[in-house]
């Protein structure tokens, strides 16, 4: 059988205008008994075991051969399958280890705020979907974001229950750690107006948040749910993404959230689905709980603090535009002693960290817990620590000591970063010039992860490398190659596995075939080295990143040597 990769046709809105995508092809029952052989040829494939690989050969759900043109010749025969490449590239399939799945599908099925220019422009959207929503018990709805609306400020309850006719909704701001709510939903918690986090005219933070929102989403059926996560997993292998680290926990979404995304994952047509549980634990008993989950760890956001954007990450001085410093939910103490049960049980420990005072606690937390079990041992079991954005160079040498992977998102200097967002805002310039500093973590060692939070900033793995290449402080930036094992490789190590991420053979087979234009090699400025789309030089090209150009289209992702998306052709 011999399949050559089309060309697509365009489709509707880019990945900005979030439009769902494409099912993911389904096999079902049809998967043949014995492992399908298949030679793709004729293109380019990113490997380290060969840089002038043009064609790879799969062999059920690993790779078994990279190599040049004239060797894959000896292969044509004896496959189940050919596909011509015409040029394509081939790369492994991305990891994005941060993702809140159900919240990432009502986002993509339900209301989203992320686009509206301005106040009055919300308040629209949300009449117009009150409107079409008339069987909806409570409104769900994310991403509204003050810094760019004219009126400077989020809409007030009374706004808010004009639009939805007096009825319940919960409102999430862009980063999910604030909320606006009508009346009529405060009315269905009691005791929130008691809760810390509650204060007359102003989002939801903290437990008053927390409340509200287990509320919110008590009232999602299950077939919603589900609808809701399909969508989210369709999306992320439309972007050529294969894994996703989910980050779930008990104030983030429920038990049954959790064990239903991991069912429908198993289930096989999507992405895999690596779950965290951000919940303390302090015995076996409660490692063994985390485990029941269907949990890799007792991680992910378990948080030590909030968010800069809703004024509640943890800092050492306080905010340019705020009277305090932030909210702390767990100190060095707490850290130490979770992170120590953790090894002790065998689990990955993490957590949610983002202020400098967080940090401090998180570095503090775990060199407390390596003098109470060993420090090899808390190495080995490569705890993670979540959006570590405010960094100093005590941290970042804390992070390298103790071997901890820092599993961040370069689109948030994307969408904050600058001396006119929301960083200075919250930091003042000088503060925020130190954010998501990945040159320093790379040069100390520290093992990267990167991710996108969907929704708080969307599935978008090629616009995620870009970020991190340009960033807005050109001295945090890093190499496209560098990026880019970051965000395949990097995903798979932070969950224990050295041995995927990678085209090599034997490693598993999950890889994405993209249209693109010329391979470069990339500096983490505006520099292209001029010797890198010269084949003699050796190194693996990557799509040329700089803002402006067209990043890479998916033509099709294949997750353990099965099809999972293919772009539809006219």
């Amino acid at each position: 059988m011999s399949e050559r990769i089309p060309e697509p046709a365009p489709q509707g809105t880019s990945h900005a205008g979030r439009q769902a995508p494409s099912r993911p092809v389904r096999q079902g029952s049809s998967r043949p008994a014995r492992p399908r052989t298949v030679l793709l040829r004729g293109g380019e494939v990113h490997s380290p075991a060969d840089p002038f690989a043009t064609a790879m050969v799969v062999e059920g759900d690993s790779i078994a051969w990279v190599g040049e043109e004239g060797a894959a010749d000896s292969f044509a025969d004896g496959v189940d399958e050919v596909v011509h490449l015409d040029g394509a590239l081939v790369t492994p399939a991305f990891t994005d280890a941060h993702v809140h799945t159900t919240a990432s599908g009502l986002a993509l099925t339900g209301l989203d705020l992320a686009g509206a220019a301005a106040l009055s422009d919300a308040l629209t959207r949300i009449r117009a979907y009150a409107a079409a929503r008339p069987a909806d018990r409570i409104l769900l709805g994310h991403g509204w974001d003050v810094g760019a609306w004219p009126e400077g400020r989020p809409p007030s309850r009374a706004e808010l229950d004009e639009a939805t006719g007096g009825r319940p909704l919960y409102l999430t701001r862009v980063d999910v750690h604030s909320a606006v709510v009508t009346t009529a939903l405060l009315d269905l918690v009691p005791g929130v107006r008691e809760l810390p986090g509650f204060r007359s005219g102003a989002p939801l933070t903290g437990d008053a948040h927390h409340a509200v929102r287990r509320a919110a989403h008590a009232t999602i059926t299950p077939a919603q749910r589900t609808e809701a996560q399909a969508a989210a997993l369709a999306r992320a292998v439309s972007l050529g993404i294969g894994s996703i680290h989910e980050c779930a926990g008990p104030e983030i979404s429920g038990e049954d959230d959790f064990t239903g995304l991991l069912a429908l994952a198993a289930e096989g047509d999507g992405p895999r689905v690596v779950g965290y549980w951000a919940e303390t634990i302090a015995s076996a008993k409660d490692a063994e709980r985390i485990r029941a989950l269907g949990a890799l760890g007792a991680a992910g956001d378990l948080f030590v603090d909030g968010s800069l954007g809703s004024h509640t990450a943890h800092l050492h001085a306080p905010y340019a535009d705020a009277d305090h410093t932030g909210v702390a939910h767990l100190d060095a103490a707490a850290v130490a002693a979770h992170v120590a049960a953790c090894t002790e049980a065998g689990l990955q420990a993490g957590f949610h960290a983002i202020g400098d005072a967080a940090l401090t606690s998180v570095v503090d937390g775990v060199r407390a817990a390596a003098e109470r079990v060993g420090p090899d041992r808390i190495r080995a079991a490569r705890h993670r620590v979540e959006h570590a954005e405010m960094l100093t160079d005590r941290t970042v040498a804390g992070f390298a000591d103790l071997a901890l992977t820092a599993s961040v998102q370069p689109a948030f200097d994307a969408t904050w970063g600058g001396p006119d967002g929301m960083y200075a805002t919250r930091l003042g310039a000088d503060r925020a010039r130190t954010l998501n500093p990945y040159a320093a973590l790379l040069k100390a060692g520290v093992p990267l992860a990167l991710g996108s939070d969907s929704p708080v900033t969307p599935l978008d793995p090629w616009g995620t490398l870009r970020a991190a290449v340009f960033h807005r402080t050109p001295a945090h930036g890093i190499s496209a190659r560098a990026a880019f094992t970051a965000h395949t490789r990097g995903g798979w190590r932070a969950v224990g596995r050295d041995d995927a991420g990678v085209l090599v053979p034997g490693a598993p087979a999950d890889y994405a075939v993209w249209r693109t234009g010329d391979l470069i090699v990339q500096a983490p400025d505006e520099r292209v080295e001029r010797w890198s789309t010269d084949p003699r030089s050796g190194t693996p090209g990557l799509p040329d990143l700089t803002p402006g150009n067209d990043l890479p289209v998916c033509l099709r992702t294949v997750v353990g040597g099965r099809t999972v998306y293919r772009r539809p052709i006219e």
